[in-house]
């Protein structure tokens, strides 16, 4: 494996772990800190509320959440296969942020339920979005950024590529 698929792969494990441990650490803080007691960081902006749901990000989808589980298992097992192909550093995190996020509500899932169908741990309250978590945060910022370097990418190719002329 040459430098630049071990330094991608690793750069990709390394943003994923960081936001699994994030997760874990800041589900287990509000369980234990936050279920009568709900705190006022901003306020009426920004609260730390326990909640729990067993939708996907942002709650949204509650009745479906073997779907949830089953595409956070594909799009785990996506990325991990793909993982040490050769990318900009920029992709890898990206990519790290959505299997960290994933994988953190998937262990939810496991953890809190029989079989795929347990609660996730949300805690993050904006006060004009639902409840949410750091793995929810990083899967949406990961997205983002895929589509924002997609879009760069082929507006790059766009001006690279030569001007047709009528005529």
């Amino acid at each position: 494996m040459d430098a630049a698929r071990r330094r991608g792969g690793l750069t990709l494990w390394v943003t994923a772990g960081v936001v699994l441990v994030a997760d874990r650490l800041t589900k287990r803080w509000a369980e234990h800190t936050l279920p009568h007691h709900p705190r006022d960081v901003i306020d009426g902006i920004l609260t730390f509320r326990y909640t729990t749901n067993s939708g996907g990000a942002f709650s949204l989808g509650d009745r479906a959440p073997l779907v949830f589980a089953i595409a956070a298992i594909v799009v785990c097992a996506a990325i991990a296969v793909t993982s040490f192909r050769a990318r900009p550093t920029a992709h890898a995190i990206a990519l790290g942020l959505v299997l960290g996020g994933a994988a953190g509500n998937l262990i939810d899932r496991i953890a809190r339920g029989s079989g795929l169908s347990g609660r996730v741990v949300d805690f993050i309250d904006l006060h004009v979005w639902p409840v949410f978590n750091v793995a929810d945060a990083s899967i949406v910022v990961g997205a983002l950024l895929l589509v924002f370097l997609a879009l760069r990418e082929g507006a790059a190719a766009r001006d690279a590529s030569p001007a047709e002329h009528d005529g």
